[in-house]
């Protein structure tokens, strides 16, 4: 006959049991603490010998199973149990997830005590119970127990009360790992970012309608992203073709004036008077054909953005009248009398040298001074070679959108692409590419398709100084008296070479074998003037207006110099070594101190 007397304090014992437990489990995420602690609460409560819980090790929990926590034995025959998985009780019980029973252990063939504390002890019958963790997808581990048997003990009350520990052991196990697996992410998430950050001091940038990833371009994209909250004046600066009027859309839709008008004006388009009667507006009567009043582009742009493109074109005369609206905000339209007022953000644009334009006196400093708030300088595509592609990339797939085409460009191609040098950039790019895949037959664009190497480039002759112009040019210098013929002298015998201090280098790898370039049968008997009629020995002076960039002489700076000598040979090397009066090897050793890259065509 069943106490029930007992049966009640089993039962009121087991609820204790499972409160204290689910109370430990939910106070930590530590399972190494949590674990332990439940075990000596189930121990305890209905006197257990010894209790463990097992896992499996390894990262991905693949490896061998090994005792986690434990009550009732010693470190070092913890730190004894393993087992395969398969091995044994333990092993199998993981393997299959059946829970498994032993009466007595003195009598189990299967059993095998890897620890040295579960084996039989005297006389006593001891018996081994094993339970797995499982949770709704797979078996997580084992809970394994032992009592001895005696007296009314029931080892199927036992049984099911380490079920119950052990569904809550599994839940508790298998949050630890989710919360684990989530920090670990979020760890190497942090770790990319941080190196990204160390390789980008503040990140990546992009901006709409901008194609750009290279170091120069990311530069650009971090000053816009600066720039575009406030309310600065803005001067972009670079060469034609860059992107100027997209990196000033990009500025006005980055401002709180994104939502007002965005007008741009090309100022190098119009005439004095149309410019101020563009920008300013008139009124009725003030010239012929004004029939009625007209608001000028500043006012257009009332609360928005004006866009002031190739602002470094327009003359003294206007200079002055565009430097008093941008010191007081107002004007009076052409033919009015009546001052306007307006809240006008400006980005100006241009692609000369203001600075030198200052210094010479065809710009007002203080007009410089107004515009060149904040400069942003864009790279040209030679600076930026990696962009290349994606803008290929960009170019084609808009074209075979508009022409219901499907060209691609095949690796030989993109090399040709790469290694252009592109004066024209960007814009000079999209046309190349629009104009190849517009005459190219079949599927692929490949490097032979280029006129660049069928010899028909078209824009090469915008880089190289035309011989009937030069001529021409050379030929409208004031020419010397002829001086008279000098006596003959007889042969001296050659100095020992010396290095040209005219040029300002220095040969720093010097070789006799360079020497010899000045006097080599290819340049014997050659004139003063080259073939397209320039002066490229002795003081540059001579040189026509049409062929100077940098102004009547040569510039200071040495790096100056050598672009100046560069351009003025067509970017010939041995050529621009003599208008310098140096040996070839110090011109090379030059371009690559300076970092210069020589243009290939």
């Amino acid at each position: 006959m069943v106490d029930r007397t007992a049966v009640n304090e089993r039962s009121h014992v087991e609820l204790i049991t499972i409160h204290e437990i689910c109370r430990i489990l939910g106070g930590s995420l530590d399972i190494s603490r949590t674990f332990r602690e439940a075990l000596n609460v189930l121990v305890a409560h209905i006197g257990l010998s010894r209790a463990m819980v097992v896992l499996p090790g390894g990262e991905e929990g693949q490896g061998p199973l090994s005792v986690h926590s434990a009550v009732g034995l010693e470190r070092a025959q913890a730190e004894r149990g393993h087992w395969r998985v398969g091995e044994g009780v333990i092993g199998r019980v993981y393997a299959s997830g059946i829970p498994v029973v032993m009466p007595d252990i003195s009598q189990a063939t299967e059993f095998i005590d890897r620890t040295g504390a579960f084996g039989a002890h005297d006389e006593r019958m001891m018996a081994f119970l094993v339970v797995p963790l499982k949770t709704d997808h797979d078996v997580v581990g084992v809970l394994a127990a032992q009592r001895e048997v005696m007296g009314s003990a029931r080892l199927s009350d036992d049984q099911r009360l380490l079920t119950m520990v052990a569904t809550l052991l599994a839940q508790s196990f298998a949050l630890h790992r989710a919360v684990a697996d989530e920090h670990h992410r979020l760890r190497q998430e942090t770790s990319r970012l941080q190196k990204a950050l160390a390789r980008e001091p503040r990140g990546r940038y992009a901006i709409d309608n901008v194609i750009g990833d290279s170091q120069p371009m990311q530069q650009v994209f971090r000053e816009v992203h600066q720039a575009g909250p406030s309310r600065a004046t803005v001067l972009l600066r670079g060469e034609s073709g860059t992107g100027k009027e997209a990196i000033a859309r990009a500025i006005h839709f980055l401002s709180p004036r994104k939502d007002a008008p965005f007008i741009k004006v090309n100022c190098a388009a119009l005439t004095e008077s149309l410019l101020e009667s563009e920008l300013f507006g008139h009124e009725r009567g003030a010239f012929t054909g004004a029939v009625g009043d007209r608001k000028g582009r500043f006012e257009l742009a009332h609360g928005g953005t004006l866009f002031l493109d190739e602002v470094g074109d327009v003359s003294p005369a206007f200079q002055a009248k565009l430097l008093r609206v941008l010191q007081e905000r107002e004007f009076e339209r052409v033919g009015g009398t009546k001052a306007v007022k307006v809240d006008v953000r400006l980005i100006c644009a241009t692609n000369r040298d203001l600075e030198r334009m200052v210094q010479r006196g065809e710009y007002r400093a203080d007009l410089y001074y107004r515009i060149n708030v904040v400069s942003i300088f864009l790279p040209p595509l030679r600076e930026r070679r990696s962009d290349i592609p994606q803008l290929v990339s960009h170019f084609i797939d808009r074209f075979n959108k508009e022409n219901r085409r499907s060209l691609k460009v095949t690796p030989e191609a993109m090399k040709v692409l790469t290694s252009c040098y592109w004066p024209g950039n960007v814009r000079e790019l999209e046309n190349c590419v629009e104009r190849t895949a517009t005459m190219v037959s079949g599927e692929y664009i490949r490097d032979l398709a280029f006129p660049c190497r069928q010899n028909r480039c078209l824009t090469q002759t915008l880089h190289f100084l035309d011989k009937a112009d030069a001529v021409a040019a050379a030929a409208a210098v004031p020419q010397r008296a002829p001086a008279a013929a000098p006596a003959p002298v007889p042969p001296a015998p050659a100095p020992a070479p010396a290095p040209a201090r005219s040029s300002g280098f220095v040969d720093l790898d010097h070789d006799p074998d360079d020497d010899l370039a000045e006097d080599d049968s290819s340049f014997a008997g050659l004139p003063d003037l080259d073939e397209e009629g320039v002066t490229l020995i002795g003081p540059t002076a001579q040189l026509p207006p049409s062929v100077r960039r940098f102004g009547p002489e040569p510039p200071d700076s040495e790096r100056d110099r050598l672009i100046w000598a560069m351009e003025q040979c067509g970017w010939v090397q041995a050529k621009a070594a003599r208008l310098l009066r140096i040996t070839p090897r110090q011109l090379g050793y030059a371009l690559h101190k300076h970092r210069i890259e020589v243009r290939k065509f």
